[in-house]
């Protein structure tokens, strides 16, 4: 039975941190968003992230949006520079049409920093893709 369940490769889909100032707060931030690069719209997207390592695990966060239109992008959340010493992990799902994708995207321990900024031509804004 495992063997017939096809599980589809998600492509189009990228998650970036970014490091970005706050005109509300007048202060540098760093924020995640989520990327869509496809033609098509994602549908009922849940997003769950989490820090972790050996020793420290952090709670998860939720975060669902009804709807991220084609070839668009989405703030997710803040994320705070005492995570970037942990793995960070962010589990996407997601419907295109009415097939469920899932990918798991991961920010690696200390690679979050200033030096690591490059263009995302997709945002217009210097951050990190992940992996």
């Amino acid at each position: 039975m495992k063997k017939d369940i096809q599980i589809p490769e998600v492509e189009g889909v990228e998650m970036a941190v970014v490091y970005e100032y706050n005109d509300i707060y007048k202060t540098d931030d760093w924020n995640v968003y989520i990327i869509n690069k496809k033609a098509i719209d994602l549908e009922m997207l849940v997003i769950v992230s989490q820090g972790f390592s050996e020793t420290k695990t952090t709670s998860l966060l939720r975060k669902k949006l009804e709807k991220l239109p084609a070839n668009s992008f989405a703030k997710i959340e803040l994320i705070q520079p005492e995570l970037f010493k942990l793995n960070n992990r962010f589990q996407v799902t997601f419907f295109e049409g009415n097939t469920l994708y899932e990918k798991t995207f991961i920010f690696e321990a200390n690679t979050i920093k200033e030096g690591a900024l490059r263009m995302i031509d997709d945002l217009n804004k210097r951050g990190i893709l992940a992996k």
